[in-house]
């Protein structure tokens, strides 16, 4: 299978590799603790290649961790063939879009800080279309709708039966900083009060008043799984994308969002906010 196509298979050999040095074992010493060769070990973490989910979860065992991450683990090792709905166009994205896409399609939760731009998430169709159209390189229309297209789709997840729970703060900036013109602002204000009036979506302003905060440098996303275990840290920036799942880079950004929420205003009044906002366009 291609690189492209693994992404659930790479997610479970980064997962285990972090559980063995959690527990402090050598590959060697995994190997005996589940009769498997230190081979198997190491290619079980490489990302790459096919597993057995038995020895996975023999793995987990031996690694102490719980019956419920164990059970995360099985089934993402039973599932690390399967495709999403952007299999057919993996080929023709980034493969850091194709491992976004991948993790949020497992994803329990979301905890999103935006110090820009509305998260993706959350866009409507004509302001996602308007961030396309300023970006430095320009785009072709058809290159900018199929762009589109594919940030709609991910918005699916938050239609499903049991969809993640968003949880987005958003600075003051970002309700303010007008993308496109007034009226597709206006458009996407109302889809933030929409939002979050979903028992699935909790939304939060960082009003200016608050001054400095921990996280001036930049927008996160904490993609959670089940499983604490299993969480990834998402950090878009202008050239590229960074997944974050080392245990000290998780805690830093954990607290980070933690800080950020209790500062923020509450649903109430950040829909207060946001409606004060869409009068003044």
């Amino acid at each position: 299978m291609s690189a492209k196509a693994t992404t659930r298979r790479r997610q479970l050999g980064g997962t285990l590799r972090k559980l063995r040095s959690r527990k402090g074992l050598t590959l060697e010493e995994a190997g005996l603790c589940v009769g498997v060769s230190k081979a198997t070990v190491s290619r079980y973490e490489t990302r790459e290649g096919p597993v057995k989910w038995l020895v996975v979860e023999a793995l987990c065992r031996a690694y102490g961790v719980s019956e419920a991450e164990r059970n995360a683990l099985v089934n993402l090792a039973k599932d690390a063939k399967r495709q999403g709905w952007w299999s057919s166009i993996a080929d023709s994205i980034p493969e850091s879009m194709n491992l976004l896409l991948t993790l949020e399609d497992e994803a329990a939760r979301e905890d999103h800080f935006a110090c820009v731009y509305v998260p993706g998430l959350l866009q409507t169709r004509a302001y996602s279309t308007a961030l396309q159209r300023a970006n430095e390189v320009p785009l072709a229309a058809a290159e900018i709708e199929r762009l589109v297209d594919i940030r709609m789709k991910r918005q699916g997840i938050l239609n499903r039966a049991e969809p993640p729970h968003l949880w987005a703060v958003l600075d003051e900036s970002v309700i303010r900083r007008v993308v496109g013109s007034p009226a597709i602002m206006k458009e996407q204000l109302e889809r933030l009060l929409e939002a979050n009036e979903s028992p699935h979506v909790t939304l939060q302003i960082l009003p200016f008043s608050k001054g400095a905060h921990c996280a001036a440098l930049g927008s996160f996303v904490i993609i959670g799984g089940v499983e604490p275990s299993l969480d990834v840290v998402y950090v878009d920036y202008h050239t590229g994308s960074l997944f974050l799942e080392k245990d000290e880079e998780l805690k830093r950004y954990r607290l980070a969002f933690d800080y950020l929420r209790a500062q923020a205003l509450d649903m109430e009044a950040s829909s207060a906010a946001i409606q004060r906002v869409r009068k003044e366009l």
